[in-house]
């Protein structure tokens, strides 16, 4: 499979929203059907994303996404907001390239870490991450940004799952 990744464009917005709903069934696999069937960001916060140059996609040979990411501003750090990859393109390095492209885009910057959120006991959450370089961040080290995001989940409901910070050191 020839791939690029490239910034996500305007018109790609249904495509995403389609991989994050298609990504997110595998929840009701394991009980977490909440996390299923959560709505993907709205059409504005990722044309948010877009406009700021701060999405990116994984593509297959016919230029069509099969993965992307979104990446906030967090303390100084590239904090991955949201990655998700189309189940039929899963384990073939999709989220994998889409994060070390994303590493390579923040140490440009002179970020410091990557940071995200992440379930910490669902196999393609925590641990797949931990397999990437990342490694949890105890919550007595949270900076504020990560604070308000955990707080924010918490909020949403995501914590009826153990769940937790990640960063990986640039």
């Amino acid at each position: 499979m020839h791939s690029v990744i490239r910034q996500a464009r305007r018109e790609e917005i249904p495509r995403l929203r389609d991989i994050e709903r298609a990504a997110g069934r595998l929840f009701s696999e394991i009980d977490m059907t909440a996390v299923a069937e959560d709505e993907p960001p709205s059409p504005e916060v990722l044309r948010q994303y877009i406009d700021a140059d701060r999405a990116w996609v994984h593509t297959d040979d016919r230029d069509v996404a099969v993965g992307y990411v979104v990446v906030d501003l967090v303390d100084g750090c590239a904090h991955i907001e949201q990655i998700s990859v189309d189940p039929a393109h899963g384990r073939r390095r999709v989220g994998a390239g889409l994060i070390e492209h994303v590493g390579g885009w923040a140490k440009e910057r002179g970020a410091p870490a990557l940071t995200l959120t992440t379930f910490t006991e669902v196999a393609w959450n925590g641990p797949y991450y931990e397999r990437c370089g990342f490694g949890p961040v105890p919550d007595a080290e949270l900076t504020p940004g990560l604070r308000e995001i955990r707080e924010a989940e918490a909020a949403h409901g995501l914590d009826r799952w153990p769940r937790v910070c990640m960063r990986r050191a640039l």
